[in-house]
């Protein structure tokens, strides 16, 4: 879900291990960079138990990734992507504290 417009939009995310962070994009053909997430600004990730998602295209596969300034919305295709994407960004996030220390 948008930042600004509260509207629902795809978006093509590229998660980046090394670099500690995953960006996103309109598409995936698309190289103009529309968002970037760091690591260590994540404190959440979470299913959207609650359905606070407004009017999502479908609550049941709704997550939300919490930083510091900004809460984000997101839709997975199936609930096996939904897992995928809520691990990785949750390992990805608790590995970057391994480096702080």
């Amino acid at each position: 879900m948008g930042g600004k417009i509260k509207s629902w939009k795809k978006r093509w995310f590229v998660f980046d291990r090394l670099k500690r962070n995953f960006c996103y994009y309109a598409d995936k053909h698309e190289t103009k960079l529309k968002g970037l997430i760091y690591f260590q600004a994540i404190e959440e990730v979470y299913y959207d138990h609650l359905r606070s998602a407004a009017k999502s295209p479908n609550p049941s596969l709704t997550f939300c990734v919490k930083t510091h300034d900004r809460l984000y919305y997101m839709v997975a295709p199936s609930p096996e992507a939904m897992r995928i994407w809520m691990d990785v960004i949750v390992t990805g996030a608790e590995g970057y504290t391994q480096f702080m220390s």
